[in-house]
């Protein structure tokens, strides 16, 4: 099989756009890279398709090499002839593959073995061979010590050696596998004793419905379920339906042994040849199901990543505490932490309204623009009191999602980063960052950790994180990199880059001060010719030598402009963001072999936005200052809410009262929805109506229709 060939087939893509991606990749170029500056030779394919054509061809190469070695070890056994070897080589896919291994693949003892033991595979092959019964001579296959003990004991070895074929026959287990690919049926029933403890699980203990349209997150928990030892699973077809694709496939002819043929057919289908499939068919479900949880996941976060900016500002930040107290920082506008101390704002901690004279001070002292308040356990109470103070009457105070903080705190990138201070100043300093950069934050934090997906501990967990990984570097590339101010994670995610080069690239800029220009990128240690290729057009450095260097432009590309600026007769600072320069370009012009138009315009939008950022503005939010917590909600309130998870049932909205609302699918909009990302994301602001409060389960029920979102 030609990789490249059968990836374009499979993917409807030209085969020569396929060689040129995989022959980029096998070079080194990243999918950012190949997706921003080689779209010449990508087709100006996105990096979703680039990811697929890579995941695609990978797939191919592990499928050929099971080929080889299923052929070299069927070779080695000495029965490898021409008509097996075509039929191996054809093999599209690795189920027909397996299916042409299985009888020459090792295997356990079965009870087929055991009769072939005993002499009967002869008598097996003349039942097979439909002669008549009064032709074969029964004292042969019984009586003897190493035989069967009697003629039914005979007939029965004979027939566990027949049943053993069929579950090896490739026919038969092509139209099995179709069958139960449409027509299984997952039946759930609640293990016996065991019903209250997994009461959770109670709209399962006795239930049926088609494998094939289960949705992901039902399919996760009825195997969560039964791993749990809450239910027992069954995924199959109806067993009547199963014997007949046995019969109808079968290779098996009796005439004479009609009633042996249907007994052993029913037997290879019900002891082995139906747990087989069943076991094949749930591991095809259960990736399914974690290809649709991960995608939600993925879509999520990469929603969460990309949440508008506050920018550099000076920020306060508010780790918020009932008990304990609200933990402060103060921040610079590049994220350097100023200051830290604790207040009491609430009665009757607040004595003689210290707290009050405590945050006007650092808001003079450190001339503080933003304040950032975690929406943790008093979240609500911290936030109205500093909106409530009269210094902050010009400035945003804004709830911000902390979710993972703590676990960032607790880390061994915290540590490093402030190994003199406690988790709750490096959680406050976490809270204030995300509000200035929420991209620049998340990234030191395991992206399963922030709490935006569903059932990701259940899911494929290298699947997962392959998933997760490449969005966090789609998203970092997306936006660009300050290359002097950025930390060793948000380096480690450019295009290029590993651990060891961002590590390198940070200890340089400690001992010889901040870049001036890109070129000096390839004075650090371990940045060779490939790595500068593929990580400069992603980092930006502000103020620098060279205008171009804030800008995605790359630097294989700076010639270009030049020449464009000498053709103009203008300087490269008349024409950096100024659109009206470049108006009367021609493309047709300057394009060439390396060069074509879609390289040419995006050239062309940098010097007129140079140093853009694709994230939408900044806007502050306000939850209902009368609502505090469940008590306060009655059905029928329309209220402010933030999406602080979507699934593939619904989404999770936060209302401000420390439990969240869901938005069932079915609540979303007055037409059909397949999927509720189609409506809404995460970290998105909007009304909801309160349908329903359940204060004894915690538990809201919320809606869009009707809700006027103006």
């Amino acid at each position: 099989m030609i990789i490249s060939k059968e990836t374009a087939r499979r993917l409807s893509l030209s085969e020569k756009t396929v060689q040129n991606v995989l022959e980029m990749a096998s070079d080194g170029a990243t999918v950012p890279f190949m997706a921003r500056y080689r779209k010449e030779r990508t087709g100006n394919l996105d990096e979703v398709i680039l990811a697929e054509i890579l995941k695609t061809a990978s797939a191919l190469e592990d499928l050929e090499k099971r080929r080889a070695f299923i052929l070299k070890s069927i070779a080695d056994q000495g029965k490898l002839d021409e008509r097996l070897k075509a039929q191996i080589e054809a093999a599209a896919d690795g189920g027909v593959l397996e299916d042409l291994y299985l009888p020459y693949k090792p295997k356990r003892r079965t009870r087929g073995m055991a009769a072939e033991e005993k002499g009967l595979k002869a008598l097996a092959d003349l039942i097979l061979a439909d002669t008549r019964p009064g032709s074969i001579e029964k004292e042969r296959f019984f009586g003897a010590e190493d035989q069967a003990a009697d003629w039914e004991e005979a007939l029965h070895g004979a027939s566990d050696i027949l049943a053993d074929r069929l579950n090896e026959d490739a026919s038969v287990r092509s139209g099995l596998r179709s069958l139960f690919k449409n027509k299984a049926v997952i039946g759930c029933k609640a293990i016996k004793g065991r019903e209250e403890e997994g009461i959770k699980y109670r709209d399962y203990f006795d239930r049926k419905e088609w494998a094939a349209r289960a949705p992901s997150h039902r399919v996760l928990a009825m195997f969560r379920a039964a791993d749990e030892g809450f239910l027992r699973l069954k995924i199959r077809p109806e067993e009547e339906q199963g014997v007949a694709v046995v019969h109808k496939s079968s290779p098996f002819r009796m005439n004479n042994w009609r009633s042996f043929q249907d007994s052993l057919e029913k037997d290879s289908y019900k002891r082995l040849l139906a747990p087989s499939l069943e076991t094949e068919n749930r591991k095809v479900l259960k990736e399914k199901a974690d290809a649709e949880a991960i995608r939600v996941f993925a879509s999520n976060l990469r929603v969460l990543l990309m949440e508008a900016p506050l920018g550099q500002c000076a920020t306060l930040a508010v780790d918020p505490g009932l008990r304990t107290g609200c933990k402060i920082v103060c921040l610079s506008p590049q994220g350097d932490l100023l200051h830290d101390t604790v207040i009491y704002p609430l009665e009757p901690h607040n004595k003689s309204g210290e707290a009050e004279r405590t945050i006007k001070a650092l808001v003079e002292k450190y001339s503080i623009r933003a304040v950032a308040v975690g929406n943790g356990t008093g979240g609500r109470e911290a936030r109205s009191f500093c909106a409530s103070l009269e210094c902050m009457k010009d400035i945003p105070v804004v709830m911000v999602n902390e979710s993972g903080a703590s676990i960032y705190s607790a880390s061994e990138v915290a540590r490093k980063e402030f190994p003199d201070y406690d988790l709750t100043v490096r959680g406050a300093v976490s809270i204030g960052r995300r509000l200035m950069d929420p991209l620049a934050e998340l990234v030191k934090l395991d992206p399963s950790s922030i709490g935006v997906g569903q059932y990701q501990h259940d899911v494929d967990q290298k699947a997962l994180h392959a998933a997760l990984d490449e969005v966090v570097i789609s998203c970092v590339n997306t936006v660009g990199v300050e290359l002097n101010t950025a930390s060793e994670q948000l380096l480690s995610y450019v295009s290029g880059m590993s651990a060891r080069t961002a590590a390198a690239v940070v200890a340089h800029r400690n001992e010889h001060g901040p870049f001036r220009s890109r070129e000096e990128l390839k004075n650090v240690k371990g940045i060779g010719a490939k790595c500068f290729e593929q990580a400069s057009g992603f980092l930006r450095i502000r103020d620098g030598q060279n205008p171009l260097d804030n800008t995605a432009i790359h630097p294989e590309q700076y010639d270009f402009v030049a020449a464009l600026c000498r053709a103009l007769k203008l300087d490269i600072g008349d024409i950096i963001g100024r659109p009206e320069t470049l108006k009367n370009l021609s493309l047709r012009e300057w394009q060439d072999k390396d060069r074509g138009a879609e390289t040419i315009r995006d050239i062309i939008a940098e010097i007129s936005q140079p140093g853009r950022d694709p994230r939408e503005e900044f806007k502050s939010f306000d939850f209902d200052d009368s609502v505090k917590t469940m008590d306060d909600l009655e059905e029928g309130m329309v209220l402010p809410g933030v999406i602080s998870n979507v699934t593939a049932f619904g989404a999770f909205v936060d209302l401000g009262v420390h439990q969240d609302g869901l938005i069932h699918i079915s609540q979303m909009a007055d037409r059909y929805i397949s999927d509720p990302a189609d409506v809404v994301k995460p970290s998105q602001k909007l009304k909801v109506r309160i349908l329903e409060v359940d204060r004894k389960r915690n538990r809201i029920s919320c809606s869009l229709k009707g809700v006027d979102q103006g």
